[in-house]
């Protein structure tokens, strides 16, 4: 906010504050931990077993309070309820991407590629079209009404913890497999190229009229000028799709979508699941201006991201992290120790936070949660 210079903010959320509008800190902030163990979730917060399901939303912020969280984009305290001490115990819901025997979306089957485009060209689209007409760039009160839902969340973490914009500020044209499933999507990208693109088209009209709101929220409203942009687009192997009709078809849109918050001067941090490599040099054409979230297990050459440059020749900003799939569940307090320190020293010049790489799900032995809270601490207080 505007006035994060006035006294009553403590030391982190200053930290953030300065680190992400890109100013020299001599500390290393740290953005949120989504522990997910409820009794993790207590004993960082200093609290009593079962406290987390009778109060979760004072046992969240106490944890993030305690692990010295300097800031947050995504304040979801309740997330947590979702999963039990050994990961999700309410069954699997099978659906598009997750085992469903048929995809069924508004009455029609998705049973190959032509019903994809089928069902784009009847209910996507006009639904698409309906949203773009309905959305004025210039609308006082959508933009007062983001400025509001933060503010709110800034409340409840002030004067610890900085709210960075997330939900609301972040529109992209997406790959759609999460309605159709990956077999029948995929199939239509590659038989159905111009579909594929209409549909891009059409999803980066609407992104951009949004994202023309959401510049203006963070400009007027005095927010933090960053954004991370949500959407998985590669596994271990690589991008679900070849990088170069990515670059043909979805970019350019991407691109489009985007412009009206790169312009704002608010930077873009695109989120990392999978091995993305091929991707990272047209994302950062695009306007994206940095990454979080890697798999260095899955060939995320992190040295070589950190030594990128935006398009107009800044250092990238990384919100990095210790791996939450190798290092902290099957690692030692050691490891987690030397994985902090490779951050730090492979870090690009400026513009670097630290975390874990994604949320912490059950089983990761406390005392690898401890060498992390106590790494994140000794970076804020030392930096380099």
């Amino acid at each position: 906010m505007r006035d994060l210079g006035n006294e009553r903010w403590e030391r982190n959320a200053k930290l953030a504050w300065q680190a992400l509008r890109g100013e020299i800190t001599a500390g290393i902030p740290s953005w949120g931990l989504f522990v997910m163990e409820h009794r993790e979730i207590e004993r960082l917060a200093g609290a009593a077993h079962g406290a987390y399901q009778e109060d979760p939303d004072g046992v969240y912020l106490a944890m993030q309070r305690r692990v010295g969280t300097c800031y947050i984009d995504q304040y979801i305290p309740r997330n947590p309820l979702t999963m039990g001490d050994h990961g999700f115990e309410g069954g699997v819901a099978h659906g598009a991407t997750t085992g469903a025997q048929e995809i069924v979306v508004d009455g029609m089957v998705i049973d190959g590629p032509e019903a994809v485009v089928e069902h784009l060209e009847a209910h996507i689209w006009p639904a698409l079209r309906q949203e773009i007409a309905a959305c004025d760039p210039d609308d006082g009160a959508a933009v007062a009404a983001l400025v509001a839902g933060e503010r709110e969340t800034q409340r409840i973490l002030a004067p610890f913890i900085l709210k960075t914009p997330y939900a609301g500020f972040n529109a992209i044209p997406a790959l759609r497999y999460g309605i159709y499933g990956y077999e029948a999507y995929l199939m239509a990208y590659g038989l159905y190229p111009e579909a594929m693109e209409k549909d891009y088209a059409l999803q980066a009209e609407l992104a951009r009229r949004q994202n023309q709101l959401a510049a203006r929220a963070i400009v007027e409203g005095g927010l933090a000028p960053v954004v991370r942009l949500d959407h998985d687009m590669a596994d271990a192997r690589g991008t679900l799709v070849s990088v170069s009709s990515l670059e043909r078809r979805w970019l350019p849109h991407l691109e489009r979508a985007i412009a009206p918050l790169v312009e704002a001067g608010v930077r873009c941090l695109w989120h990392c699941d999978g091995n993305l490599m091929g991707l990272l040099p047209g994302l950062l054409a695009a306007g994206v201006g940095g990454f979080q979230g890697f798999q260095y297990e899955h060939g995320m050459d992190y040295a070589w991201i950190c030594r990128m440059r935006t398009r107009d020749g800044d250092p990238v900003m990384i919100w990095a992290g210790v791996s939450v799939t190798t290092t902290l569940p099957h690692g030692t307090p050691a490891d987690v120790r030397a994985e902090l320190r490779w951050l730090v020293e492979e870090g690009p010049p400026s513009g670097l936070c630290l975390g874990a790489s994604s949320s912490i799900t059950p089983g990761v032995p406390p005392a690898n949660l401890d060498a992390l809270a106590e790494g994140l601490a000794h970076y804020r207080a030392g930096g380099r």
